[in-house]
């Protein structure tokens, strides 16, 4: 129905609330117009605009008395309900109350109030009002005339103003994207003025990620409302009203322990959360105003715009900036989890109409300093001093992004929780029967407390500890977890890993080694390779062009007084033997044999390693030298870059040998630069041209002792493999080879999408790796595997939609990759239905960790506190057995949730038969079968521990399918048979009867020669004045037979429903559980045979026949080869997306050959 009004519905895309989105990108989850390469992507959601209505108000409230709070306590729930009921739908310009509604599967409401910012105290005349800030800026479009007003709005933290021409909410606290180079530098280059700053300052809010800990009463308020919760202060009021005081008080107290055990956990997690970020709230820092110098303030005063200003020493960053002059080297260990320095060079000034990032392209971010991270050394150019430009504060930035998304993460999908909450509908519908029922029967039978009774039929049909049961599992799996030096922060994803059968590896660091080792060096001269130099070697390089680039082709720097920087350039550095050390006031870095040698080369200027470019340089001197500019990158891309005639004829039948053997190859370049040319004024093009090629540098990449027999075990258990890494494809290609997710018999293509020049449209071809290999691969769906890169990747997605699932279906090595594809990936994978784990060092997989299904990072740095689970042990060893504590957890929240079905519907049927001749179980009856039966049941049940070996099929994921519903069904069948079966033989016994209870008693008397098949509960201490007690009207033949079947019942169903094998340990291990079965069982039969008064008096039993309790109930126990055998007499197919495409590619095992040369035209997704 928001469809029809255009004017009141919007999409919100991190950035914009846009009015107009074109519907390619419908529902796409995008930020500031693109996915983003560092930052976690937030959903994408739909606004539309309300207005408040004093009558309908008016009538909310009234409602909210008559009520007593149940109407509120609604609209606390559902905020949707809320504004539908107190408002009308309007323009968004008219709003006062905006509501929020995510685009996904979830379609999750939240509500907004408009709030109005005042900057008139700031602008005193219309004179000052234009300088406020640029025409073009958000500020000054903010603003309203003549009131001096701001219309925003807050979501997650992030604050949006309204503008007044576009029409539309904006964030603020950010620098506007369509900036140019020259632009940033010469708007904000001298710093703002106190009064634009002053404004920006009112309108933006604090530059602080200020997150707050919660009180604990907040906490305790918002749990207690939880509707659990409320539910269950229903039942104990209900229970208190029957003198049920013993269970009602038990609950009180689990459900306060629980209550405090959870504000507990919240609250520990707010003070940490708070710890992280506090130290970057209040960090004093120098800044530039225009006309009026520097000054020293702190950081939350900071705005976009800002010119700060960067001394010597160590400095934490306080928010996101722009380095416009100078360099800097940065320690990002606490946003990417790389405990690599890396440099930042200044924005240069280009003089064009492009926006800032589109003309710096991928490498935008080594000119962006961002917030968290340390600022280690600075370098001052011919200025004197390192200026950078707030580029965003508060929560707008890398660390914000990184917070918010541990204050807001991403809801799961689960079809466990969505299918027990219809199961519980079905339930409250079964108590709606109930509660009919009941009423029938105590109506026509005069009876006063039909209210009460019928209530007390949706407390037993609905069990109010169901919640806390499916979480105890989950809580002692976690704990089995950490004592594996795995840590959970998001404990409900626990059962998602028993269903995982993808996951997706990071190469370097992850199923490799982290250091690498130099294997060898090809050198060239004359345009022909020569013989290959080992490392180590007896003897050392001899000096030359080659020595030189090993020396200097670094970013490498000294800190703490050890060399840091890329593991690749220490690796390179110190095979030449040579010392670094850093000279004189410039700071200009120098290299020299040995502490005291008088030959030194000075590096004087540094083009850093870009993943866009594939490649670094530097222009260094030696003493008395000339200027050589040295390149040092992925070998394709060095050699385009030098001389023909310099590159030997064999260069790619070389570099296939060393790659294919899973070496890391590194192409190096150099050339002679002439005088008189400063380097700084030379520009990236001009260096790196006309290049004399050099040699290769080969590494050596290890594989991890444990990563081959772990990733043979997943595949032993039919669980995917996927390597998604930044490496070269030919590598990671030979690495898959080497570490088994690739077999030795398996053909790998390779596929390669290229957008055509001048067109919009693109290219796609496919190739066997194995050029040698020219046989036919027809029909071989299974036995190949695609290979891509992050660019063939990202031209596929835009360009052969149509393809990409295809592709996905055999895709198992995806190389090149940046941090936003490897998001993309990910979310690929979960729309072909699969289950998706991501494991990764932390080192640019932050996003990917995020998204999957269940995220593993093997890194313990800051940035992996977005992972849901991490590892103390740097080691895919903790995958396996994530996934067996995952199918451990899922198959015994199965097993609690059955068994509270199974316990509630047993008693609820027992009721209602009882019902029938105006009788129930008493309180101690039911205190017994509640508390000392299932309460207990339902700790000890979860304490089975995890199958060690992982089965090739993973345990059901709903709750709604055929083998689950029948096992309920019939076990549900056979209690109605069993306790219909003993409610109708008792009363058919020679000594039964409706109105004396003790009849049984006489007929032992006087028949005591059938005495052995007469059991007497309580008959010996009753025969004296028995008579005389008093009786509560529970005590019945009928009463004590369907009490005693069903307690019995409810221990079986315990037995049958505690699985074992596969996926948890055998149950006859989980002693704790088999001992409480045996002791609940001891004391039933105790009540059986005992002969104490008092306590038989309690209980409510009488004197019942002994025979029945030989009829003891089958297990009806889930049968895997026969649902098979069902499915394929049947011919059941899979629903998943990945199988049903499987089934469309057996038939037509040749798609792929169809054509090898694919033209498509540009479809924008």
């Amino acid at each position: 129905m928001f469809r029809t009004h255009k004017e009141a519905k919007y999409k919100f895309y991190g950035l914009f609330f846009h009015s107009t989105i074109p519907n390619s990108t419908y529902g796409r989850t995008v930020k500031d117009g693109k996915v983003n390469d560092f930052f976690l992507v937030f959903a994408v959601q739909e606004i539309f605009g309300y207005k408040t209505q004093g009558c309908r108000k008016a009538l909310c409230i009234a409602g909210y008395i008559l009520s007593c709070g149940a109407l509120l306590l609604l609209f606390y729930w559902k905020p949707e309900w809320d504004v539908w009921a107190n408002c009308i739908r309007c323009s968004l310009e008219e709003a006062d109350i905006v509501l929020l509604r995510t685009t996904d599967e979830f379609r999750i409401y939240s509500r907004k109030t408009v709030t109005w910012i005042s900057v008139s105290a700031l602008i005193k005349s219309r004179l000052d009002y234009p300088a406020t800030a640029e025409e073009d800026s958000v500020f000054s479009k903010a603003i309203m005339k003549p009131s001096l007003q701001v219309k925003s709005i807050q979501v997650q933290r992030i604050r949006y103003v309204w503008n007044i021409y576009a029409k539309q909410f904006q964030k603020v606290g950010a620098l506007e994207d369509h900036h140019t180079c020259s632009a940033i530098h010469a708007k904000f280059g001298s710093g703002l003025t106190c009064n634009e700053r002053n404004v920006r300052k009112v309108i933006c809010g604090p530059n602080t990620i200020d997150v707050p800990v919660i009180p604990i009463w907040k906490l305790l308020i918002k749990e207690v409302l939880n509707p659990f919760y409320v539910f269950q202060l229903f039942s104990v009021c209900l229970w208190f009203a029957e003198d049920y005081m013993e269970y009602a008080t038990a609950i009180i107290i689990m459900s306060l322990l629980s209550i405090f055990l959870t504000v507990y956990d919240l609250r520990q997690q707010s003070v940490k959360l708070h710890r992280l970020v506090e130290s970057h709230n209040n960090i004093m820092v120098t800044v530039c105003r225009n006309k009026e110098g520097f000054q020293e303030l702190e950081s939350h005063h900071l705005v976009p715009g800002d010119m700060l200003v960067l001394k010597e020493g160590k400095t934490l960053l306080p928010c996101d900036a722009i380095l416009i002059s100078g360099q800097c080297i940065v320690n990002e260990s606490m946003l990417t989890g790389e405990s690599i320095p890396v440099t930042k060079t200044h924005l240069p000034q280009a003089d064009n109409f492009k926006p800032w990032r589109m003309h710096c392209a991928e490498d935008y971010k080594k000119h962006v300093l961002f917030c968290g991270t340390e600022v280690i050394q600075t370098k001052a150019d011919d200025t004197g001093v390192v200026k950078a430009v707030v580029l965003r504060t508060g929560f707008n930035t890398a660390k914000g992004d990184l917070v918010r998304s541990i204050l807001y993460p991403k809801p799961m999908n689960f079809k466990l929780y969505r299918d027990a909450l219809r199961f519980l509908m079905c339930l409250i519908a079964f108590a709606a029967i109930g509660m009919i029922y009941t009423v029938c029967v105590f109506a026509l039978n005069g009876v006063r407390e039909v209210v009460k009774k019928s209530l007390d039929v949706i407390t037993i049909a609905v069990p109010p500890a169901l919640p806390a049961a499916l979480t105890t599992g989950i809580i002692y799996t976690q704990r089995r977890l950490k004592k594996k030096g795995i840590f959970c922060i998001s404990p409900q994803r626990i059962n998602m890993c028993g269903q995982l059968n993808l996951i997706c590896f990071d190469k370097t660091g992850t199923l490799t080694e982290d250091g690498l080792d130099l294997w060898g060096l090809l050198p060239c001269e004359r345009n022909c390779f020569q013989d290959i130099h080992s490392f180590p070697a007896d003897h050392s390089l001899p000096w030359g062009p080659v020595f030189r680039a090993m020396a200097v082709c670094h970013s490498l720097i000294v800190w703490e007084g050890k060399i840091q920087g890329d593991p690749l350039d220490v690796k390179m550095f110190e095979a030449t033997n040579w010392v670094k050390l850093c000279q004189g006031s410039t700071r200009a870095t120098v290299v020299r044999p040995g502490p005291k040698a008088s030959s030194v080369i000075a590096i004087l200027h540094q083009f850093p390693f870009s993943s866009a470019l594939q490649r670094m340089s530097v222009i260094a001197q030696e003493i008395g030298g000339e200027k050589q500019v040295f390149t040092k990158g992925a070998p394709e891309m060095v050699a385009m870059l030098c001389r023909a005639e310099t590159v030997p004829l064999n260069f790619e039948s070389k570099l296939l040998l060393y790659t294919a053997q899973g070496f890391r190859v590194i192409g190096l370049a150099c050339k002679s630069l002439q005088a008189g040319k400063q380097s700084t004024d030379l520009t990236r093009e001009e260096v790196e041209s006309d290049l004399t090629f050099l040699g290769l540098l080969i590494m050596e990449n290890r594989l991890k002792r444990e990563t081959k027999p772990v990733l043979e075990e997943l595949s032993a258990a039919r669980i995917r493999s996927v390597m998604v890494t930044g490496d070269n494809i030919q590598t990671a290609v030979t690495v898959a080879k080497n570490a088994g997710m690739i077999s030795a018999t398996n053909r790998v293509i390779l596929v390669e999408a290229n957008k055509i020049p001048g067109s919009f449209s693109a290219s796609i071809t496919w190739k066997p790796l194995e050029e040698n290999k020219t046989e036919d691969y027809r029909g071989l769906v299974s036995q190949y595997h695609f290979a891509m890169s992050g660019k063939s990747y990202q031209i596929v997605a835009q360009h052969f939609r149509h393809l990409l699932p295809k592709l996905l279906l055999n895709g198992t090595v995806f190389a090149r990759m940046s941090p936003g594809q490897k998001s993309s990936l990910v979310e690929e994978f979960q729309k072909l239905d699969y289950f998706v784990g991501m494991c990764g060092d932390g080192a640019n997989d932050c996003g990917a960790l995020k998204v999957a299904h269940a995220g593993i990072s093997l890194s313990e740095q800051e940035a992996s506190v977005a992972s849901p689970f991490t590892s103390r042990t740097p080691s895919i060893a903790c995958v396996p057995e994530l996934i067996r504590e995952g199918r451990a957890a899922l198959v015994t929240s199965f097993c609690m949730f059955k068994y509270m079905a199974l316990y509630s519907t047993i008693q609820y049927l027992g009721v209602l038969l009882l019902y029938w001749q105006l009788n129930a179980f008493g309180n101690y009856q039911f205190l017994f079968q509640d508390l000392a039966i299932t309460t207990v049941i339902g700790v000890t049940m979860s304490f089975t521990g995890a199958y060690p070996k992982l089965v090739p099929y993973r345990p059901p994921s709903q709750l709604i399918s055929p083998p689950l519903l029948l096992s309920v069904v019939l076990n549900i069948l056979f209690s109605l048979s069993m306790q219909v079966f003993g409610f109708v033989v008792v009363q058919e016994q020679p000594w039964y009867s409706k109105t004396d209870i003790y009849s049984a008693c006489l007929s032992v008397n006087n028949q005591m020669e059938n005495s052995s098949s007469i059991s007497s509960l309580g008959l010996h201490g009753m025969r004296d004045g028995a008579h005389g007690q008093t009786d509560n009207g529970y005590k019945s033949y009928e009463n004590t037979t369907v009490w005693l079947l069903s307690t019995i019942n409810c221990l079986i169903v315990a037995l049958v429903f505690s699985k074992g094998r596969p996926f948890r340990q055998p149950i006859y291990t989980n002693y704790v559980f088999i001992l409480v079965l045996i002791g609940q069982l001891g004391i039933c039969l105790f009540l059986v045979f005992a002969d104490i008064d008092d306590l038989y008096s309690k209980m409510d039993v009488s004197i019942v026949s002994r025979w029945v309790f030989f009829l003891l109930p089958e297990a009806v126990i889930e049968n895997r080869p026969l649902w098979l055998l069902l499915k394929k007499t049947f011919r059941y197919h899979s629903k998943s997306h990945y199988k049903r495409l499987q089934l469309v590619l057996e038939q037509d095992s040749a798609w792929k050959l169809q054509r090898t040369h694919v033209r498509g035209s540009c479809s924008w997704l």
